[in-house]
């Protein structure tokens, strides 16, 4: 890594080295260790690229400790998903090489629901049948994190509630597949250069074929089968805090898609819509996920834009944090303590015992 770097290699020229060696093995340490190297050269990309040789080199530690899912008896039996993937490797990387992130290919949508299919092989063909008919690898990730931001947003229920962090991983890995697909493209490589990345799309697609449990039954869209959300404030000001107040009340997870769905029912702006998201955040004692949901979230509500698919991503991260929430705030005192200390305040009174 540090030769590359000193020899000069470009950012498309790193991630095409890290996410190809990354993909040498399948989901590995269930997607947290693809989606750590999208976070470093997205870091790289916030605060310079002159220090990629600090940055890049600390993923490498966890990248050689993970494991991959070709050691889990889920991705082996009763189907083997592993020799799917390795039999479609072969193909995949050649039908794209030399392809950059722009393309006339438009059947996002269409290939996100068949990606969402009960049988493995289908959907491993239907990857490679749009590889084919000149979807780029970007176009392909793209298709897989809407397909498993669909997950999320239909997440039943009546899963243990621990299974929203199965359903979680699939969706931040995918993006950062996507991600990392639109980094490699930026600069095509020469034609007949294979993206060995795109394995990380396989990988991703059996992930989520995986997860089709938590679809069953599958939790209804805000606005389909007859859930009308007139009931709700029209004003965008209103929507919004109600939203806020809703997050404060546990289990919540259907109203809180419900006022996210009629906020871009209704064209406001998106925008607010998603601060007013960010500062949920903010007040609450989260953990990594709740930041890497909405932070994926927000990157694919980006690339779809306010239709449909990005109203459903934002269903998405809303029904999530919802599940995750209130928490005790515990972490806003402690920052509003040592504001006022900062500030030259008191914490308590010299009369208090007086």
């Amino acid at each position: 890594m540090l030769t590359a770097i000193a020899g000069g290699a470009s950012p498309a020229g790193l991630a095409d080295l890290l996410f190809a060696v990354e993909t040498d093995r399948a989901y590995a340490d269930g997607g947290h260790s693809l989606d750590f190297i999208n976070k470093a050269f997205e870091c790289l990309d916030l605060i310079g690229w002159e220090h990629a040789a600090d940055v890049l080199p600390s993923v490498i530690g966890q990248m050689a400790a993970a494991r991959g899912a070709e050691e889990s008896t889920a991705w082996r039996q009763p189907i083997d998903l592993i020799a799917l993937c390795e039999h479609a490797a072969l193909e995949l990387p050649r039908l794209v090489a030399g392809r950059g992130n722009a393309s006339c290919w438009s059947d996002h949508a269409i290939l996100s629901e068949t990606l969402l299919a009960d049988d493995p092989a289908a959907i491993i063909d239907a990857l490679t049948a749009a590889a084919r008919a000149g979807a780029s690898p970007a176009d392909l990730g793209r298709a897989l994190a809407y397909a498993a931001a669909l997950r999320v947003a239909r997440f039943g229920t009546a899963n243990e509630h621990a299974d929203w962090e199965t359903a979680h991983h699939v969706f931040t890995y995918a993006n950062a597949v996507h991600q990392a697909l639109k980094r490699i493209g930026s600069e095509p490589g020469e034609t007949g250069d294979p993206v060995e990345a795109v394995r990380g799309l396989l990988h991703g697609a059996m992930a989520l074929y995986l997860a089709r449990y938590l679809n069953v039954p599958p939790a209804s869209l805000p606005g389909e089968r007859g859930d009308g959300l007139d009931d709700l404030p029209v004003a965008a000001e209103e929507i919004r805090a109600a939203l806020l107040d809703t997050f404060n009340r546990q289990q919540q997870i259907d109203a809180a898609a419900r006022l996210v769905a009629r906020h871009l029912i209704l064209g406001h702006s998106p925008e607010p819509l998603i601060a007013t998201l960010a500062s949920a955040l903010l007040r609450e004692d989260a953990g990594f996920h709740a930041y890497q949901m909405l932070e994926a979230g927000v990157r694919q509500f980006s690339e779809w834009g306010d239709g449909d698919q990005g109203r459903h991503i934002l269903i998405a991260v809303a029904r999530y944090l919802a599940a995750h929430w209130p928490t005790e705030r515990a972490l806003l005192q402690t920052a509003d303590i040592a504001r006022r200390l900062m500030r030259g305040g008191e914490l308590h009174s010299r009369d208090a015992n007086l």
